[in-house]
């Protein structure tokens, strides 16, 4: 499981996404500020690929991997770890100001499945929602058919 080996504010869970004013831009030009929804694996490679190959053709930010690589951790925007409510995954803020977009995984232990680029530093939120909606519904037909 992901480990941030920061100090956690934990997650928490209210209605809907409302983005923090005061991380819409960084105070030192530094990397974007953002929280961390961690998923399952086998779940987040199916929405990496439903977002790459959706109709909007969604462009995914980040995505962070664990060494065990049973989890997947994708970077989204600070404040989303305050509105997230999707079972099975967990959205965390740390310390209650997000982490910085580092080009270096911020995690020891883990690596990018995705890396960090200029044109869409973070997921959006909802779509990641919708995407993990959809895969865990593929999944769950998928074991059906067994």
């Amino acid at each position: 499981m992901l480990e941030t080996g920061i100090e956690m504010s934990g997650s928490r869970t209210t209605a809907q996404h409302t983005p923090n004013q005061e991380f819409s831009t960084p105070p030192d030009g530094g990397p974007e500020p953002c929280d961390l929804v961690t998923v399952p694996a086998r779940q987040g490679l199916e929405a990496v690929d439903i977002l790459r190959r959706g109709a909007a053709r969604t462009h995914v930010g980040p995505v962070l991997h664990d060494g065990a690589c049973d989890t997947l951790g994708f970077l989204v925007p600070p404040g989303t770890a305050d509105g997230w409510d999707m079972p099975g995954s967990a959205c965390t803020q740390t310390n209650g100001r997000g982490l910085r977009l580092p080009a270096e995984p911020p995690v020891q232990g883990t690596g990018w499945l995705l890396p960090p680029e200029q044109d869409a530093p973070v997921t959006d939120p909802l779509m990641l929602r919708a995407a993990l909606g959809e895969a865990a519904r593929l999944i769950e037909a998928a074991d059906n058919r067994r």
